[in-house]
């Protein structure tokens, strides 16, 4: 399924063949990948872990500036207690156990969302990832953890709201860019490709701002068995639409 475009902002229209600089991916279908096998949920998120390893590489070696994955949304907490503390547990073992590998591929770690609502030595251990790797460009592996896309618009909208009321700002000169350098998102390319795998078709207040002009894509794998194959063929279905970012 075709989204509407890449950016309001481009005065171009990309013809089949362009390559995807930002991709972002809903990772769905770890409990079910478990269901299917008789196994507890959680090692459905062991294998879902294993996943995001061999995609962030793929997108690496495939050239991609960036790439974002919704890992713990703000709407997540309301899950089982234990549940909960399985993700968190295994968002630990992630961090400590690839940031150095992340590292030495020349790969950068970042964050969107409020990671502040997160336990305290999580905040270390994404705070400490980010600063290792953040000299790295080879690929920017954003990691969206107590994140949801209208609390990041509220948040936006607040520090909008405090520079006019301090005056370090005109109504008038609100716009799409002010916005845009308002988000979590604000120094990382353009969203150009949003995929949720396992077959569901909605957003789940991911990166709704963002998404205007992208093109989504939504595929039945659940995401444990989502590989470099699987995001490879997701951009060839990305080079092969034409993209009019609202033009004809």
């Amino acid at each position: 399924m075709s989204g509407l475009s890449a950016s309001p902002a481009s005065s171009t229209l990309a013809g089949a063949g362009a390559a995807p600089r930002h991709v972002a991916i809903i990772m769905d279908g770890n409990g079910r990948w478990a269901k299917r096998r008789f196994l507890p949920r959680v090692a459905g998120h062991r294998a879902g872990a294993e996943a995001v390893r061999t995609t962030v590489k793929a997108a690496a070696d495939m050239g991609l500036q960036a790439l974002t994955l919704y890992a713990f949304s703000s709407e997540n907490w309301r899950r089982s207690t234990e549940e909960v503390s399985d993700l968190m547990g295994l968002l630990r073992h992630y961090l400590r156990k690839e940031v150095a590998e992340l590292d030495r591929n020349g790969i950068r770690l970042r964050t969107i969302g409020d990671i502040n609502g997160l336990e305290g030595d999580l905040v270390d251990l994404v705070r400490e990832g980010v600063e290792r790797t953040r000299h790295n460009r080879r690929l920017d592996f954003v990691l969206a953890l107590n994140y949801g896309a209208q609390d990041e618009m509220v948040r936006a909208v607040r520090e909008i709201a405090a520079d006019v009321r301090d005056g370090r700002l005109a109504p008038e000169d609100i716009c799409s860019a002010v916005i845009d350098g308002r988000l979590d998102t604000q120094d990382l390319p353009p969203l150009d490709l949003l995929i949720r795998t396992s077959g569901e078709r909605r957003l789940s207040n991911f990166l709704l701002w963002q998404a205007a002009y992208a093109e989504l894509l939504f595929v039945d794998t659940l995401w444990p068995d989502f590989d470099g194959a699987a995001l490879a063929a997701a951009i060839a279905d990305f080079g092969a639409r034409e993209r009019r970012f609202g033009g004809r």
